[in-house]
Protein backbone atom coordinates (compact mmCIF):
# COMPACT_ATOMS: atom_id res chain seq x y z
CA UNK A 1 0.00 0.00 0.00
CA UNK A 2 2.94 2.36 0.57
CA UNK A 3 3.59 2.72 -3.18
CA UNK A 4 -0.05 3.47 -3.88
CA UNK A 5 -0.17 5.98 -1.02
CA UNK A 6 2.83 7.79 -2.49
CA UNK A 7 1.17 7.87 -5.92
CA UNK A 8 -2.07 9.18 -4.41
CA UNK A 9 -0.19 11.87 -2.53
CA UNK A 10 1.35 13.05 -5.79
CA UNK A 11 -2.06 14.49 -6.61
CA UNK A 12 -2.50 16.42 -3.36
CA UNK A 13 -2.20 20.22 -3.27
CA UNK A 14 1.21 21.39 -2.14
CA UNK A 15 0.53 24.62 -0.26
CA UNK A 16 2.64 25.55 2.74
CA UNK A 17 -0.34 26.18 5.03
CA UNK A 18 0.38 25.40 8.67
CA UNK A 19 4.15 25.26 8.32
CA UNK A 20 6.42 27.16 10.65
CA UNK A 21 8.74 29.77 9.19
CA UNK A 22 11.64 27.35 9.66
CA UNK A 23 9.81 24.55 7.85
CA UNK A 24 8.86 26.89 5.01
CA UNK A 25 12.46 28.06 4.70
CA UNK A 26 13.69 24.47 4.66
CA UNK A 27 11.13 23.67 1.99
CA UNK A 28 12.51 26.55 -0.06
CA UNK A 29 15.91 24.87 0.30
CA UNK A 30 14.42 21.65 -1.11
CA UNK A 31 12.88 23.59 -3.99
CA UNK A 32 16.25 25.21 -4.74
CA UNK A 33 17.91 21.80 -4.65
CA UNK A 34 15.21 20.40 -6.95
CA UNK A 35 15.55 23.25 -9.46
CA UNK A 36 19.33 22.86 -9.55
CA UNK A 37 19.07 19.09 -9.87
CA UNK A 38 16.51 19.08 -12.70
CA UNK A 39 18.54 21.63 -14.68
CA UNK A 40 21.63 19.45 -14.20
CA UNK A 41 19.67 16.33 -15.08
CA UNK A 42 18.43 17.81 -18.36
CA UNK A 43 22.07 18.32 -19.40
CA UNK A 44 23.47 14.97 -18.34
CA UNK A 45 20.73 12.34 -18.14
CA UNK A 46 21.43 9.46 -20.54
CA UNK A 47 19.12 9.03 -23.50
CA UNK A 48 16.92 5.97 -23.24
CA UNK A 49 14.81 3.90 -25.60
CA UNK A 50 11.82 4.51 -23.32
CA UNK A 51 9.54 7.11 -24.91
CA UNK A 52 7.68 8.24 -21.78
CA UNK A 53 10.57 9.83 -19.91
CA UNK A 54 12.03 11.96 -22.67
CA UNK A 55 13.37 15.28 -21.46
CA UNK A 56 13.48 18.72 -22.95
CA UNK A 57 17.24 19.14 -23.13
CA UNK A 58 19.56 22.03 -23.89
CA UNK A 59 21.27 21.52 -27.21
CA UNK A 60 24.90 20.76 -27.79
CA UNK A 61 27.51 18.03 -27.59
CA UNK A 62 27.22 15.14 -25.11
CA UNK A 63 30.30 13.74 -23.38
CA UNK A 64 30.68 10.22 -21.98
CA UNK A 65 34.41 10.33 -21.37
CA UNK A 66 35.75 8.89 -18.13
CA UNK A 67 36.52 12.43 -16.92
CA UNK A 68 32.96 13.60 -17.63
CA UNK A 69 31.48 10.60 -15.81
CA UNK A 70 33.79 11.24 -12.85
CA UNK A 71 32.64 14.88 -12.76
CA UNK A 72 29.01 13.74 -12.65
CA UNK A 73 29.84 11.51 -9.70
CA UNK A 74 31.28 14.51 -7.82
CA UNK A 75 28.22 16.61 -8.71
CA UNK A 76 25.99 13.84 -7.38
CA UNK A 77 27.89 13.81 -4.06
CA UNK A 78 27.25 17.53 -3.73
CA UNK A 79 23.52 17.03 -4.38
CA UNK A 80 23.48 14.18 -1.84
CA UNK A 81 25.11 16.36 0.79
CA UNK A 82 22.58 19.14 0.28
CA UNK A 83 19.74 16.59 0.44
CA UNK A 84 20.94 14.99 3.65
CA UNK A 85 21.10 18.37 5.43
CA UNK A 86 17.35 18.83 5.00
CA UNK A 87 15.16 17.56 7.83
CA UNK A 88 11.68 16.87 6.45
CA UNK A 89 10.39 14.91 9.46
CA UNK A 90 8.15 17.72 10.71
CA UNK A 91 6.76 18.74 7.35
CA UNK A 92 3.17 18.21 6.17
CA UNK A 93 2.84 14.93 4.32
CA UNK A 94 2.68 16.42 0.78
CA UNK A 95 6.07 18.10 1.33
CA UNK A 96 7.48 14.90 2.81
CA UNK A 97 6.44 13.18 -0.42
CA UNK A 98 8.32 15.85 -2.40
CA UNK A 99 11.37 15.12 -0.26
CA UNK A 100 11.08 11.39 -0.99
CA UNK A 101 10.71 12.05 -4.72
CA UNK A 102 13.93 14.04 -4.86
CA UNK A 103 15.59 11.20 -2.95
CA UNK A 104 14.31 8.79 -5.59
CA UNK A 105 15.61 10.99 -8.40
CA UNK A 106 19.07 11.14 -6.79
CA UNK A 107 19.01 7.37 -6.28
CA UNK A 108 18.26 6.89 -9.97
CA UNK A 109 21.54 8.66 -10.81
CA UNK A 110 23.37 6.41 -8.34
CA UNK A 111 21.74 3.46 -10.12
CA UNK A 112 22.92 4.69 -13.51
CA UNK A 113 26.47 5.62 -12.50
CA UNK A 114 27.33 3.01 -9.87
CA UNK A 115 24.85 0.20 -9.19
CA UNK A 116 23.98 -0.63 -12.80
CA UNK A 117 26.78 1.15 -14.71
CA UNK A 118 25.66 0.35 -18.22
CA UNK A 119 28.22 2.90 -19.43
CA UNK A 120 30.91 0.32 -18.70
CA UNK A 121 29.10 -3.01 -19.07
CA UNK A 122 26.57 -2.70 -21.93
CA UNK A 123 27.51 -1.61 -25.46
CA UNK A 124 23.81 -1.05 -26.21
CA UNK A 125 24.08 1.96 -23.90
CA UNK A 126 26.24 3.71 -26.51
CA UNK A 127 23.81 2.90 -29.28
CA UNK A 128 21.19 4.63 -27.13
CA UNK A 129 23.47 7.66 -26.67
CA UNK A 130 24.08 7.99 -30.43
CA UNK A 131 21.09 6.77 -32.45
CA UNK A 132 18.32 7.43 -29.92
CA UNK A 133 19.04 11.21 -29.80
CA UNK A 134 18.71 11.37 -33.58
CA UNK A 135 15.41 9.47 -33.53
CA UNK A 136 14.08 11.69 -30.71
CA UNK A 137 14.89 14.82 -32.69
CA UNK A 138 13.17 13.43 -35.78
CA UNK A 139 9.97 12.37 -34.00
CA UNK A 140 9.11 16.05 -33.48
CA UNK A 141 7.01 16.88 -36.56
CA UNK A 142 8.81 18.40 -39.55
CA UNK A 143 9.67 20.82 -41.07
CA UNK A 144 12.63 21.79 -38.86
CA UNK A 145 13.72 25.38 -38.42
CA UNK A 146 17.37 26.44 -38.26
CA UNK A 147 17.71 25.73 -34.52
CA UNK A 148 16.21 22.24 -34.72
CA UNK A 149 18.10 21.45 -37.91
CA UNK A 150 21.40 22.40 -36.27
CA UNK A 151 20.59 20.25 -33.23
CA UNK A 152 19.88 17.27 -35.51
CA UNK A 153 23.24 17.84 -37.21
CA UNK A 154 25.03 18.20 -33.85
CA UNK A 155 23.62 14.89 -32.67
CA UNK A 156 24.81 13.14 -35.83
CA UNK A 157 28.25 14.76 -35.57
CA UNK A 158 28.45 13.69 -31.91
CA UNK A 159 28.30 9.98 -32.80
CA UNK A 160 32.04 9.31 -33.40
CA UNK A 161 33.27 10.88 -30.16
CA UNK A 162 30.67 9.09 -28.02
CA UNK A 163 31.51 5.73 -29.58
CA UNK A 164 35.23 6.31 -29.04
CA UNK A 165 34.52 7.08 -25.39
CA UNK A 166 32.32 3.98 -25.19
CA UNK A 167 35.06 1.73 -26.55
CA UNK A 168 37.40 3.09 -23.85
CA UNK A 169 34.83 2.77 -21.04
CA UNK A 170 33.49 -0.72 -21.74
CA UNK A 171 34.93 -3.31 -19.39
CA UNK A 172 33.98 -7.00 -19.39
CA UNK A 173 30.68 -6.49 -21.20
CA UNK A 174 28.55 -9.68 -21.02
CA UNK A 175 28.45 -11.64 -24.27
CA UNK A 176 24.66 -11.57 -24.64
CA UNK A 177 24.72 -7.75 -24.46
CA UNK A 178 27.52 -7.64 -27.03
CA UNK A 179 25.57 -9.94 -29.36
CA UNK A 180 22.45 -7.78 -29.17
CA UNK A 181 24.47 -4.64 -29.98
CA UNK A 182 26.14 -6.32 -32.97
CA UNK A 183 22.73 -7.34 -34.31
CA UNK A 184 21.27 -3.87 -33.73
CA UNK A 185 23.99 -2.24 -35.85
CA UNK A 186 23.58 -4.50 -38.86
CA UNK A 187 22.92 -2.36 -41.95
CA UNK A 188 23.38 0.88 -40.00
CA UNK A 189 25.25 2.64 -42.83
CA UNK A 190 22.43 2.16 -45.30
CA UNK A 191 19.90 3.35 -42.73
CA UNK A 192 21.83 6.53 -41.95
CA UNK A 193 22.42 7.25 -45.63
CA UNK A 194 18.71 6.94 -46.42
CA UNK A 195 17.79 8.97 -43.34
CA UNK A 196 20.02 11.84 -44.48
CA UNK A 197 18.55 11.81 -47.99
CA UNK A 198 14.94 11.69 -46.75
CA UNK A 199 15.30 14.29 -43.99
CA UNK A 200 17.35 16.94 -45.80
CA UNK A 201 14.33 18.53 -47.62
CA UNK A 202 12.58 19.19 -44.28
CA UNK A 203 15.66 20.77 -42.65
CA UNK A 204 17.66 23.91 -43.38
CA UNK A 205 20.85 21.86 -43.81
CA UNK A 206 22.98 21.62 -46.90
CA UNK A 207 23.13 18.19 -48.52
CA UNK A 208 26.92 18.04 -48.27
CA UNK A 209 27.08 18.73 -44.52
CA UNK A 210 24.27 16.33 -43.63
CA UNK A 211 25.58 13.54 -45.85
CA UNK A 212 29.15 14.06 -44.64
CA UNK A 213 28.13 13.93 -40.96
CA UNK A 214 26.02 10.81 -41.58
CA UNK A 215 28.90 9.07 -43.38
CA UNK A 216 31.27 9.81 -40.49
CA UNK A 217 28.67 8.52 -38.02
CA UNK A 218 28.28 5.35 -40.09
CA UNK A 219 32.06 4.86 -40.15
CA UNK A 220 32.16 5.13 -36.37
CA UNK A 221 29.22 2.79 -35.83
CA UNK A 222 30.68 0.16 -38.14
CA UNK A 223 34.06 0.44 -36.38
CA UNK A 224 32.31 0.08 -33.01
CA UNK A 225 30.49 -3.01 -34.30
CA UNK A 226 33.76 -4.55 -35.53
CA UNK A 227 35.34 -3.84 -32.13
CA UNK A 228 32.46 -5.65 -30.43
CA UNK A 229 32.89 -8.64 -32.73
CA UNK A 230 36.54 -8.81 -31.65
CA UNK A 231 35.51 -8.73 -27.96
CA UNK A 232 32.77 -11.35 -28.25
CA UNK A 233 34.88 -14.56 -27.97
CA UNK A 234 36.37 -13.51 -24.61
CA UNK A 235 33.26 -11.87 -23.15
CA UNK A 236 31.53 -12.99 -19.97
CA UNK A 237 28.27 -14.94 -20.06
CA UNK A 238 26.62 -13.65 -16.87
CA UNK A 239 24.22 -10.72 -17.34
CA UNK A 240 22.34 -10.49 -14.03
CA UNK A 241 23.09 -7.68 -11.60
CA UNK A 242 21.94 -9.80 -8.68
CA UNK A 243 19.37 -9.52 -5.94
CA UNK A 244 21.08 -6.79 -3.88
CA UNK A 245 21.28 -4.38 -6.82
CA UNK A 246 17.70 -5.11 -7.80
CA UNK A 247 16.49 -4.48 -4.24
CA UNK A 248 18.35 -1.16 -4.27
CA UNK A 249 16.33 -0.12 -7.31
CA UNK A 250 13.00 -1.31 -5.90
CA UNK A 251 13.49 0.38 -2.54
CA UNK A 252 15.32 3.59 -3.41
CA UNK A 253 14.35 4.45 -6.98
CA UNK A 254 10.92 2.89 -7.54
CA UNK A 255 9.89 3.36 -3.86
CA UNK A 256 8.29 -0.09 -3.78
CA UNK A 257 7.71 -1.69 -0.37
CA UNK A 258 7.91 -5.17 -1.95
CA UNK A 259 10.69 -7.73 -2.23
CA UNK A 260 11.45 -9.46 -5.54
CA UNK A 261 9.73 -12.55 -4.20
CA UNK A 262 6.56 -10.63 -3.36
CA UNK A 263 6.52 -9.09 -6.83
CA UNK A 264 6.89 -12.57 -8.36
CA UNK A 265 3.95 -13.80 -6.28
CA UNK A 266 1.79 -10.89 -7.43
CA UNK A 267 2.81 -11.54 -11.03
CA UNK A 268 1.82 -15.19 -10.71
CA UNK A 269 -1.56 -14.20 -9.29
CA UNK A 270 -2.12 -11.79 -12.18
CA UNK A 271 -1.05 -14.46 -14.69
CA UNK A 272 -3.63 -16.90 -13.31
CA UNK A 273 -6.35 -14.25 -13.43
CA UNK A 274 -5.48 -13.15 -16.98
CA UNK A 275 -5.36 -16.71 -18.34
CA UNK A 276 -8.73 -17.54 -16.76
CA UNK A 277 -10.46 -14.39 -18.02
CA UNK A 278 -9.02 -14.75 -21.53
CA UNK A 279 -10.19 -18.38 -21.62
CA UNK A 280 -13.72 -17.43 -20.58
CA UNK A 281 -13.81 -14.63 -23.14
CA UNK A 282 -12.59 -16.84 -25.99
CA UNK A 283 -15.16 -19.53 -25.20
CA UNK A 284 -17.89 -16.92 -25.05
CA UNK A 285 -16.84 -15.41 -28.42
CA UNK A 286 -16.02 -18.57 -30.37
CA UNK A 287 -18.81 -17.94 -32.90
CA UNK A 288 -18.13 -14.19 -33.26
CA UNK A 289 -16.49 -13.23 -36.61
CA UNK A 290 -12.83 -12.23 -36.17
CA UNK A 291 -11.63 -8.65 -36.19
CA UNK A 292 -10.24 -7.35 -39.46
CA UNK A 293 -7.12 -5.24 -39.94
CA UNK A 294 -7.54 -1.65 -41.08
CA UNK A 295 -7.61 -1.70 -44.88
CA UNK A 296 -5.03 1.10 -45.26
CA UNK A 297 -3.20 3.79 -43.30
CA UNK A 298 -5.70 6.58 -44.02
CA UNK A 299 -8.71 4.60 -42.81
CA UNK A 300 -6.72 3.51 -39.73
CA UNK A 301 -5.86 7.12 -38.89
CA UNK A 302 -9.46 8.32 -39.36
CA UNK A 303 -10.86 5.45 -37.27
CA UNK A 304 -8.42 6.23 -34.46
CA UNK A 305 -9.38 9.93 -34.48
CA UNK A 306 -13.09 9.09 -34.19
CA UNK A 307 -12.49 6.60 -31.40
CA UNK A 308 -10.21 8.94 -29.46
CA UNK A 309 -13.06 11.47 -29.32
CA UNK A 310 -15.50 8.72 -28.32
CA UNK A 311 -13.20 7.68 -25.47
CA UNK A 312 -13.14 11.25 -24.14
CA UNK A 313 -16.95 11.31 -24.21
CA UNK A 314 -17.12 7.89 -22.55
CA UNK A 315 -14.83 9.00 -19.68
CA UNK A 316 -17.03 12.02 -19.00
CA UNK A 317 -20.37 10.26 -19.47
CA UNK A 318 -19.48 7.46 -17.06
CA UNK A 319 -18.06 9.82 -14.42
CA UNK A 320 -14.57 8.32 -14.66
CA UNK A 321 -12.64 11.56 -15.19
CA UNK A 322 -12.87 14.84 -17.04
CA UNK A 323 -10.44 15.61 -19.85
CA UNK A 324 -9.36 19.29 -19.60
CA UNK A 325 -10.36 21.43 -22.56
CA UNK A 326 -6.74 22.54 -23.11
CA UNK A 327 -5.52 18.97 -23.68
CA UNK A 328 -4.82 18.24 -27.34
CA UNK A 329 -5.33 14.89 -29.09
CA UNK A 330 -3.56 11.55 -29.37
CA UNK A 331 -3.23 11.07 -33.14
CA UNK A 332 -1.77 8.62 -35.64
CA UNK A 333 0.26 9.70 -38.68
CA UNK A 334 2.00 7.90 -41.55
CA UNK A 335 5.63 7.03 -40.77
CA UNK A 336 8.05 9.55 -42.35
CA UNK A 337 10.65 7.88 -44.55
CA UNK A 338 13.53 9.29 -42.49
CA UNK A 339 12.22 7.46 -39.40
CA UNK A 340 11.22 4.27 -41.20
CA UNK A 341 14.67 3.67 -42.69
CA UNK A 342 16.40 4.04 -39.31
CA UNK A 343 14.22 1.31 -37.82
CA UNK A 344 15.32 2.21 -34.32
CA UNK A 345 13.64 3.54 -31.17
CA UNK A 346 10.07 4.52 -30.30
CA UNK A 347 8.49 6.46 -33.15
CA UNK A 348 6.17 8.77 -31.27
CA UNK A 349 6.07 12.29 -29.89
CA UNK A 350 4.24 12.88 -26.62
CA UNK A 351 5.04 16.63 -26.97
CA UNK A 352 6.71 18.32 -23.97
CA UNK A 353 6.20 20.99 -21.32
CA UNK A 354 6.77 23.78 -23.86
CA UNK A 355 4.58 22.19 -26.59
CA UNK A 356 1.34 21.44 -24.78
CA UNK A 357 -0.59 23.16 -27.57
CA UNK A 358 0.46 20.45 -30.07
CA UNK A 359 -1.13 17.06 -30.72
CA UNK A 360 0.56 13.88 -29.59
CA UNK A 361 1.68 11.82 -32.60
CA UNK A 362 2.29 8.12 -33.11
CA UNK A 363 3.84 7.29 -36.47
CA UNK A 364 2.73 4.02 -38.05
CA UNK A 365 3.50 1.73 -40.96
CA UNK A 366 0.96 0.30 -43.36
CA UNK A 367 -1.34 -2.27 -41.73
CA UNK A 368 -0.32 -5.84 -42.48
CA UNK A 369 0.02 -9.24 -40.90
CA UNK A 370 3.73 -8.48 -40.33
CA UNK A 371 3.09 -5.80 -37.71
CA UNK A 372 4.45 -6.37 -34.21
CA UNK A 373 2.30 -7.66 -31.35
CA UNK A 374 0.83 -4.38 -30.09
CA UNK A 375 0.49 -2.71 -33.47
CA UNK A 376 -1.27 -5.66 -35.06
CA UNK A 377 -3.84 -5.40 -32.25
CA UNK A 378 -4.09 -1.65 -32.85
CA UNK A 379 -4.73 -2.19 -36.57
CA UNK A 380 -7.70 -4.35 -35.54
CA UNK A 381 -9.07 -1.86 -33.00
CA UNK A 382 -7.15 1.32 -32.07
CA UNK A 383 -8.89 1.75 -28.72
CA UNK A 384 -6.64 -0.49 -26.56
CA UNK A 385 -3.55 1.46 -27.54
CA UNK A 386 -5.36 4.81 -27.25
CA UNK A 387 -6.36 4.18 -23.64
CA UNK A 388 -2.82 3.02 -22.76
CA UNK A 389 -0.67 5.43 -24.78
CA UNK A 390 -3.09 8.31 -25.21
CA UNK A 391 -6.14 9.07 -23.05
CA UNK A 392 -6.37 8.34 -20.12
CA UNK A 393 -2.88 6.77 -20.36
CA UNK A 394 0.61 8.13 -21.02
CA UNK A 395 -0.11 11.28 -23.03
CA UNK A 396 -2.88 12.41 -20.67
CA UNK A 397 -0.79 11.70 -17.55
CA UNK A 398 2.33 13.40 -18.92
CA UNK A 399 0.40 16.54 -19.83
CA UNK A 400 -1.15 16.73 -16.37
CA UNK A 401 2.33 16.33 -14.88
CA UNK A 402 3.79 19.07 -17.08
CA UNK A 403 1.03 21.44 -15.93
CA UNK A 404 1.51 20.66 -12.23
CA UNK A 405 2.01 23.68 -9.98
CA UNK A 406 4.76 21.91 -8.03
CA UNK A 407 8.01 21.69 -10.08
CA UNK A 408 9.11 18.58 -8.18
CA UNK A 409 5.98 16.73 -9.27
CA UNK A 410 6.26 18.30 -12.72
CA UNK A 411 9.65 16.76 -13.40
CA UNK A 412 9.57 13.53 -11.41
CA UNK A 413 9.52 10.33 -13.46
CA UNK A 414 9.26 6.63 -12.68
CA UNK A 415 8.10 4.05 -15.17
CA UNK A 416 6.28 2.09 -12.45
CA UNK A 417 3.75 4.89 -12.10
CA UNK A 418 3.50 5.77 -15.80
CA UNK A 419 3.25 2.22 -17.12
CA UNK A 420 1.09 1.16 -14.20
CA UNK A 421 -1.48 3.85 -14.99
CA UNK A 422 -1.40 3.00 -18.70
CA UNK A 423 -1.92 -0.70 -17.99
CA UNK A 424 -4.56 0.01 -15.35
CA UNK A 425 -6.50 2.16 -17.84
CA UNK A 426 -6.94 -0.81 -20.21
CA UNK A 427 -8.84 -3.02 -17.77
CA UNK A 428 -10.59 -0.07 -16.14
CA UNK A 429 -12.12 0.82 -19.50
CA UNK A 430 -12.98 -2.81 -20.20
CA UNK A 431 -14.81 -3.15 -16.88
CA UNK A 432 -16.64 0.13 -17.52
CA UNK A 433 -17.96 -1.24 -20.81
CA UNK A 434 -15.93 0.58 -23.47
CA UNK A 435 -15.34 -2.67 -25.39
CA UNK A 436 -18.81 -4.18 -24.99
CA UNK A 437 -19.41 -3.63 -28.70
CA UNK A 438 -16.36 -5.72 -29.70
CA UNK A 439 -15.99 -9.11 -27.98
CA UNK A 440 -12.64 -9.88 -29.61
CA UNK A 441 -11.25 -6.54 -28.38
CA UNK A 442 -11.97 -7.76 -24.85
CA UNK A 443 -9.83 -10.79 -25.69
CA UNK A 444 -7.05 -8.42 -26.75
CA UNK A 445 -7.18 -6.65 -23.37
CA UNK A 446 -6.96 -9.94 -21.49
CA UNK A 447 -4.10 -11.06 -23.73
CA UNK A 448 -2.30 -7.78 -22.97
CA UNK A 449 -2.81 -8.56 -19.26
CA UNK A 450 -1.39 -12.03 -19.77
CA UNK A 451 1.73 -10.66 -21.47
CA UNK A 452 2.36 -8.07 -18.71
CA UNK A 453 2.00 -10.74 -16.02
CA UNK A 454 4.46 -13.00 -17.81
CA UNK A 455 6.90 -10.12 -18.17
CA UNK A 456 6.94 -9.72 -14.38
CA UNK A 457 8.42 -13.20 -14.00
CA UNK A 458 10.88 -12.70 -16.86
CA UNK A 459 12.05 -9.24 -15.71
CA UNK A 460 12.50 -10.14 -12.06
CA UNK A 461 14.21 -13.48 -12.65
CA UNK A 462 16.56 -12.00 -15.24
CA UNK A 463 17.53 -9.28 -12.78
CA UNK A 464 18.23 -11.59 -9.84
CA UNK A 465 19.90 -14.29 -11.94
CA UNK A 466 17.26 -17.05 -11.88
CA UNK A 467 16.79 -16.75 -15.65
CA UNK A 468 19.47 -16.44 -18.31
CA UNK A 469 18.91 -14.73 -21.62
Amino acid sequence: MQKFLVLFLLLLPCGLCGQTETAAATNDTLNKLANDFWAWRAKYAPFTGDDVNRLERPGGVRDWSAAAIDKRGHDLKDFDARYQKIDASGWPVPQQVDYRLIGSALSRVHWELEVNPRWKRDPNFYIEQTLTPIVEALTVPAPYDETRSREILTRIENVPSILQQGAENLDKAPGPFVTVAIQALEGVREGLHKMAAASRPVTTLEEKELTGASDRAADALEHFRANLQDRLPSSLKETALGRDAYVFFLKNVALYPYSPEQILAMGQQEWNRAVAFESYEKERNKNVPPLQLAKDTNSWIKDAAIKESQIREFLDKHGILTVPGWLQHYTLRPMPEYLRVLGFGENDDFTSPSRLNENCIRYLNEPSGNLGYFWRATAQDPRPIIVHEGIPGHYFQLCLSWKHEDPIRRHYYDSGANEGIGFYAEEMMLQNGLFDDSPHTREIIYNFMRLRALRVEVDVKLAIGQFSL
